[in-house]
């Protein structure tokens, strides 16, 4: 394949209502700018566009949370955000804002370029609407239960819990986030992007083109979208927050966040031009452009198939990669704001990073641990001990036990200065080290160009590791013995790193002074080489540990360029280096353990706010009735006994049990979301009463055929209505 001319690379905008947790960093944000330093370190004409997301439902509700206006809101979050991504090492050429003018002016232009050309269409639909705050209600403006997954937690565009991309129309039991009320429909009309009219494309493009290419958790999600039938998509609400329709009877109504927010990546590409005197134009329109965005699983649908629908029809590139990431889970749950189960980046930073002791090396630890689990093919786990052994047992241990060997070896050994390499007496230890280094190379370099991180990272710090495996069969500190005296009690010896390096050699003893300084020459020699050529193949992920490492070998960061990589002649011979400087600090237990109570007293204080919240608003005492309805609607309903013969929880389903029931005449398995309330083994044996006529329904893939009929007590929790005493299976319940 042709090396691309240029290459754009995108993070996805994160909404500017409040801080980010590093399970946004590691799916979107790092991932991308380890991508972009590689580009950049190869000489490639590279943008990285980025910023805040500021429009859509999620802003008017914080605002309303916190007392103020959307704009103080997105003025707030958007500086804070910034500051987070720059403490955390994010190379952006450009953090830009919806909110700018020149986003409006282009977002209105694409609006109105598919719009004159007939691409998209006028519905009138019927949406829901709050009579009680008397307005049309956004997606995130309505919450109810997840039809995937059984989770409370899911709103009008996406449940919270197994983060399924839904429609106000699918959720169970819908009710407004402004009221609480529940909603009606009201007629309301908009403007659609008809997606059906461009599956042909789609499949060619994506079934085709990308099946090998892409993630296989990509493909997949838009396999399920497209073989399910793709719906037109409304590109327009009724809001007063976001960019205006710009056509007379748009009047009162927005472009759709999710219209308007990728074409962000093209305003923001605009402002770079303009602030650098380039042209923006062929970064979006010349087919030599690799456009590549970087996202979580959540927003896999919009970038790979409405965004590039859209991009299509505007005659503009598509991405030719989507490299999404899975969810990062903390601590053994799902990250969750509203429970304040999460680790903010401001968080880490406060702690780590501007702490005593901290600075941008602990910038840095964040970066490996979260590439190092990086769920790039499924969800992953953040756990701080987990954290606290990959910074101690790698960093610390293995790579930069190495540097600092290396350069307390360097100093007492040759003086401080890069000693000659004396290539006639290279050993086949000396060149199974150099073979290493040049395969390092080129092994790192595939894997970043496929976007395999954590195993790029792994090649890495697995070089770091056969250094300090070379530095052990070479023992050049019981070869210096040689040099002095021998009886090390003499002063002869020099201080090791470490207290088996005073052990006796299991090597033989090389003749002569000569020798010995030439075996002492080549072995510091290759080791330092290794140095410089760690510092290149590190510095994509952990920048700042490359750039210390150039600081301690005195040379300018053009050192760092890719084509340097590989090779064993990057420090001139007999150059002075500065005195060695430890690369990272280790993790103490104290720390840890004041992370996870920490962590643990934020969702105590999180739930203790939600019950003074209830206490605000009290149920009423009395119970709205569901509409009346007729004998002959109620004699549908077939209601059978039967006894659960076993049950266990659905997996990644908090609320879902699957449960076998005997109804007599035949065994259904039925999905009921109880687990919060029953343990499985409790419920074996029950009798319980069954909806049995009840449509078949899918949940997370499993299909349920009936109900299970339950009692919801004032305290919320759940009872079964089960007969008295026993009754034959298959009973009918009248």
């Amino acid at each position: 394949m042709n090396q691309p001319k240029r290459y754009l690379i995108t993070s996805a905008l994160p909404y500017a209502n409040g801080l980010k947790h590093v399970g946004h960093l590691a799916g979107a944000y790092i991932p991308a700018d380890i991508y972009v330093r590689y580009l950049r370190a190869r000489k490639r004409d590279v943008v990285f566009v980025c910023g805040s997301d500021e429009h859509g439902t999620a802003i008017p509700i914080q605002a309303a949370k916190e007392g103020t206006t959307p704009r103080a809101i997105i003025d707030k979050y958007h500086e804070a955000i910034k500051q987070d991504f720059e403490d955390l090492g994010m190379s952006f050429d450009i953090y830009h804002r919806t909110s700018e003018p020149i986003h409006h002016e282009t977002a209105q232009e694409f609006f109105t370029y598919l719009n004159d050309r007939g691409e998209l269409e006028v519905k009138e639909t019927e949406q829901f609407y709050d009579e009680e705050a008397k307005s049309f209600l956004a997606d995130r403006y309505i919450k109810g239960t997840c039809p995937n997954c059984g989770s409370d937690r899911a709103f009008g565009d996406q449940c919270e819990n197994c983060g399924r991309t839904l429609s106000p129309d699918e959720l169970i039991n819908p009710v407004s986030t402004l009221s609480g009320s529940a909603p009606v429909k009201k007629k309301t009309s908009h403007w659609y992007l008809p997606l059906g009219k461009h599956e042909a494309f789609l499949r060619e493009w994506i079934l085709k083109e990308h099946k090998d290419d892409w993630r296989a958790n990509v493909v997949g999600q838009c396999k399920s979208w497209i073989e399910g039938g793709l719906q037109s998509r409304a590109i327009s609400r009724d809001l007063d927050w976001g960019i205006e329709v710009p056509l007379p009877e748009g009047k009162g109504k927005v472009l759709y966040v999710w219209f308007d927010a990728p074409i962000g990546y093209i305003s923001a590409t605009k402002q770079w031009a303009i602030d650098n005197n380039k042209d923006w134009k062929p970064y979006w329109y010349d087919a030599d452009t690799k456009l590549v965005h970087f996202v979580g699983k959540d927003n896999i649908v919009f970038h790979a198939i409405i965004f590039p629908v859209m991009l299509k029809l505007h005659g503009n590139i598509l991405p030719a990669n989507v490299p999404a990431n899975e969810f990062l889970n903390l601590e053994g749950d799902k990250m969750s704001t509203s429970r304040n189960w999460k680790l903010d980046m401001r968080d880490y930073i406060t702690d780590f990073v501007k702490k005593e002791n901290g600075g941008v090396q602990c910038a840095d630890m964040l970066r490996y641990y979260l590439t190092q689990i990086a769920p790039e093919t499924k969800d992953s786990e953040f756990m701080w001990k987990g954290f606290q052994d990959a910074v101690n047992s790698e960093l610390v241990s293995i790579f930069g036990n190495f540097i600092n060997r290396t350069w307390v070896l360097m100093h007492k050994l040759c003086g401080g200065k890069v000693p000659k390499l004396h290539e006639e007496l290279l050993d086949e230890t000396d060149k199974e080290l150099i073979a290493d280094i040049a395969n390092a190379k080129v092994k790192v370099e595939n894997l970043l160009e496929e976007f395999k991180f954590r195993e790029a990272l792994f090649e890495v710090i697995d070089l770091s590791r056969k250094g300090n495996q070379y530095m052990q069969k070479k023992e050049p500190w019981i070869v210096a013995r040689q040099l002095t005296s021998p009886n090390p009690s003499q002063g002869g010896a020099l201080i090791p790193a470490s207290a088996t390096e005073l052990s006796d050699s299991k090597n033989p003893p090389l003749e002569g002074r000569e020798a010995a300084q030439k075996n002492i020459d080549n072995t510091m020699h290759l080791c330092l080489q290794l140095s410089a050529n760690l510092a290149i193949l590190i510095n994509p992920f952990l920048p700042n540990t490359a750039k210390k490492m150039i600081g301690m070998m005195k040379v300018v960061e053009k050192m760092l360029d890719w084509e340097n990589a590989g090779k064993i002649k990057l420090l001139g011979v007999g150059y002075a280096l500065r005195a060695p400087e430890l690369l990272f600090r280790k993790i103490e237990d104290d720390e840890i353990k004041f992370q996870i109570e920490k962590l643990k007293a934020g969702m105590k204080k999180a739930e203790g706010e939600g019950q003074k919240e209830e206490g605000k608003n009290p149920k009423p005492s009395t119970i709205d009735l569901k509409p009346s309805i007729q004998f002959d609607d109620f004699a549908k309903i077939d209601l059978k006994v039967g006894t659960i013969l076993a049950a266990e929880k659905v997996e990644k389903a908090d609320k879902l049990l699957k449960l076998s029931v005997d109804l007599g005449f035949e065994t259904r398995t039925i999905v009921s979301g109880i687990a919060l309330h029953f343990k499985p083994e409790e419920i074996v044996g029950k009798q319980v009463v069954v909806v049995a006529n009840l449509a078949p329904r899918k949940m997370r893939g499993i299909e349920s055929n009936g109900m299970i009929l339950m009692a919801e007590d004032k305290d919320g929790k759940l009872h079964f209505v089960n007969p008295d005493g026993i009754i034959n299976n298959g009973a009918p319940v009248n």
